[in-house]
């Protein structure tokens, strides 16, 4: 039997009617006279309304709500089909609608409604807001998505109407936007159908190539798949299994993508044809499998069981290439009826709406949705907000193992930090070092499918704004981004409460006794300011001047004619705040540190920590005596002046080594401090010193003085040492 994929083809001819009855077969007990009635408010907001083909506009919502019929949706979003456009162009408001058709009804339109009344200096600018949106949207109600999809669907199946430079934009909007949405929702048959639309209009003269190959060979084609077909259905019946068994050749696009990646023409590309084996029950998938691959010769490294460790979208399903009849190379997809499903039609196969359970809908599973939001919080423009996003899309990714035998599937060129993320977000701020299949490796090794990762963390580590360029899932930047923020608004809260505390004591009060008395509560009200803490924060980060603050006070007469006096001891301060606060200066690759200082203040490193790259840091400011730098764990600087210390960090350019001691305790053997020695020098690691000691409890204590480049080389050399079975322990001293 030939594979028949969902027919979304323009039907100009559709009436309410058939829409209608097309709806009481998905949907027997439901009461659809709304439908009908949202038909007729659409067709009058429509009524003088054409599309580029000539035909009336109402055409358009009809051939929606029938996508949405074959995709299996519920009542909600066929209404919203059908008027989807209401609000964007017959200026019909939000609250027209859900008066009429219902609150979800109103919500999924005005979710699919552009931001079209804002002017935007680009179209590209218009484009990212108007996505921004839509996302937004989409976390609130998956089905804006969905409706948006078969939207899209309709206007690529009439792109002929339109000029060739809207065909290429709308085209290249599809595929960058629209194709990796549908497959993160899972839904394939919208996938594949946008693919080969996209493919028409980008690349003409390759999609009609395609089809004419294609046609050309179609009755030899469906001959050898009829010929396929009874084989394997012969192999199952022999050892009993009851399952549907179709071929079809492989769409457009999917050819073309074989093309591209491998650099060959049409007639050197082999497995074109698919088949599809749908039995009832997960067991029968594999026995069918082994049916398959006795029956021909399976070809080495195209297998993949998607049904063990499903992609992050869902999709279940078998996929084995073997070397068919005639030599001829078919790749086999082998999965239940449900898989199938659910691979068709994806989060709208097992939608829950109808029966109004909110905590089983699919928005509430999937996960991705959320950490989409998250990202939208940090994101500085929406161009930001939509590259990031479109990057994170791709369903193809790479399967990545934890030491428990845990599966996380991340994007392509995900690094060893987006895994930490991935696993956990603490576990992604405290990460120091990672292991990939039991070796070190930089933060910044690129994963590959299969890989085990241990992910190395430390108490005293945190999150630094060079992570931003190692991670690549969104998850992981958004993450990075939100500890910074965090940390960055803290800093400003404390500096300006200390700043206001100190400019209300010249006029004998105090930031607690004011708030006693509810003073603040003008100015809070005046820049809609919640908390107290936003107002500190804003003065902290120099967006409000403390004179405003001060006028806007009841209590306090303060004039703009009024002089601070600057106290003694506050002179002593400004010479620190003129190193904190002078811009920052390019550093050579001579100098370990960046610091936000002067050119001639001397960095040195404290010699309590001997502190690495890779160390948590910070800057102590000494008179006289420069910067000196510490890790932030250094119990030195507990009872340092805050005032006093500087944020540092590490020069990434810097490539010459720094001192580090490390304490090895082990059975004591003879030729144990060789062996130690060799095991060193054999990491190219130079030792600077050594200290020996034979311990009474027949235990070796050894200090030794190396020199690194960073933590991750202190980390290996660690490693190395622990492999011998002479040694106990290692640690750094």
């Amino acid at each position: 039997m030939f594979a028949e994929r969902i027919d979304f083809s323009h039907e100009a001819n559709l009436t309410i009617n058939e829409l209608v009855n097309r709806a009481e077969v998905l949907l027997p007990d439901t009461e659809l006279t709304i439908l009908r009635k949202c038909y007729d408010f659409a067709e009058k907001m429509h009524i003088n309304h054409k599309r580029s083909s000539g035909e009336p506009y109402i055409i358009h919502p009809l051939n929606v709500a029938a996508t949405l019929i074959k995709l299996k949706m519920d009542l909600d979003s066929i209404m919203a089909g059908l008027l989807h456009d209401t609000v964007e162009d017959c200026d019909v408001s939000p609250e027209e609608i859900s008066k009429l058709f219902g609150q979800n009804v109103a919500q999924i339109v005005v979710g699919c409604t552009k931001i079209s009344k804002i002017k935007f200096k680009t179209k590209e600018e218009s484009q990212a807001e108007n996505f921004r949106k839509m996302v937004v949207a989409m976390a609130q109600d998956l089905r804006v998505i969905i409706v948006k999809l078969a939207d899209r669907m309709h206007n690529m199946r009439t792109l002929q109407y339109v000029s060739k430079e809207k065909q290429m934009g709308k085209a290249q909007e599809t595929l960058d936007i629209y194709v990796p949405l549908a497959s993160r929702l899972g839904i394939n048959s919208v996938k594949a159908e946008l693919e080969d639309l996209c493919l028409r209009y980008l690349h003409p003269e390759i999609y009609y190539r395609l089809a004419e190959k294609i046609a050309m060979k179609k009755r030899e084609r469906e001959s050898y798949i009829e010929e396929t077909l009874n084989l394997v259905e012969e192999k199952m019946l022999e050892y009993s299994v009851v399952g549907e068994v179709t071929g079809r050749p492989k769409h457009f696009y999917s050819i073309y993508k074989k093309m591209q990646q491998r650099g060959v023409d049409f007639e050197q590309i082999q497995d074109l044809l698919a088949f599809r084996v749908l039995v009832g029950n997960i067991t029968e998938c594999y026995k069918v499998l082994g049916i398959i691959h006795s029956a021909f010769i399976p070809v080495p490294g195209r297998f993949k069981d998607y049904i063990a460790i499903p992609k992050v979208n869902n999709y279940q399903s078998l996929h084995t290439t073997v070397i068919g009849p005639k030599a001829e190379r078919i790749e086999i997809q082998i999965r239940t009826f449900e898989m199938h499903e659910v691979a068709e039609r994806g989060v709208a196969a097992h939608w829950k709406y109808k029966e109004r359970n909110k905590t089983d809908a699919p928005g509430n599973k999937l996960k991705w949705v959320e950490e989409l939001m998250e990202f939208n919080q940090t994101s500085t423009s929406s161009s930001e907000f939509m590259d990031a996003v479109k990057n994170d899309l791709d369903v193809g990714g790479v399967f990545i193992f934890t030491p428990t035998g845990d599966v996380k599937e991340l994007r392509y060129g995900a690094t060893p930090l987006d895994f930490a993320y991935a696993v956990h977000t603490e576990v992604g701020n405290k990460t120091v070092g990672a292991k990939v299949n039991g070796k070190m490796v930089p933060l910044k090794y690129r994963l590959k499918s299969g890989d085990t990762v241990e992910v190395l963390t430390s108490k005293t580590q945190t999150p630094s704004k060079d992570w931003l360029k190692i991670c690549k899932t969104s998850r992981a930047i958004s993450k990075i981004k939100q500890y910074l923020m965090k940390i960055e608004r803290d800093e400003q809260k404390e500096v300006g409460e200390n700043i206001l505390e100190k400019a209300l004591k010249r006029f004998d009060t105090s930031i607690k006794s004011l708030d006693k008395k509810g003073e603040f509560k003008s100015i809070l009200d005046k820049y809609h300011y919640k908390l107290l803490e936003e107002l500190f924060v804003n003065i902290g980060s120099n967006h409000l001047p403390i004179k405003d603050v001060l006028v806007a006070i009841p209590s306090i007469a303060f004039t703009e004619t009024d002089e601070l006096e600057v106290k003694e001891e506050d002179k002593e301060d400004s010479y620190y705040k003129k190193l904190a606060q002078t811009a920052r200066k390019s550093t050579s690759n001579d100098n370990a540190v960046i610091v936000d200082g002067l050119d001639d203040i001397v960095v040195k490193m404290g010699r309590c920590c001997n502190p690495i790259p890779g160390d948590p840091i910070t800057g102590i400011i000494t008179r006289g005596r420069g910067i000196t730098i510490h890790t932030i764990g250094c119990p030195r600087i507990a009872d340092m002046e805050k005032a006093r210390s500087l944020i540092v960090e590490w020069n990434k350019h810097y490539t010459f080594s720094h001192p580090v001691n490390i304490k090895v305790t082990t059975h004591d053997k003879p030729g144990i401090l060789s062996k130690i020695s060799k095991s060193i020098n054999n990491s190219g690691i130079n030792i600077r010193s050594a200290i020996a000691r034979s311990m009474p409890d027949q235990k070796g204590n050894f200090v030794f003085e190396i020199e690194v480049k960073d933590y991750s080389e202190l980390l290996k050399t660690i490693s190395s040492i622990e492999q011998m079975e002479e040694v106990i322990s290692v640690s750094r001293a």
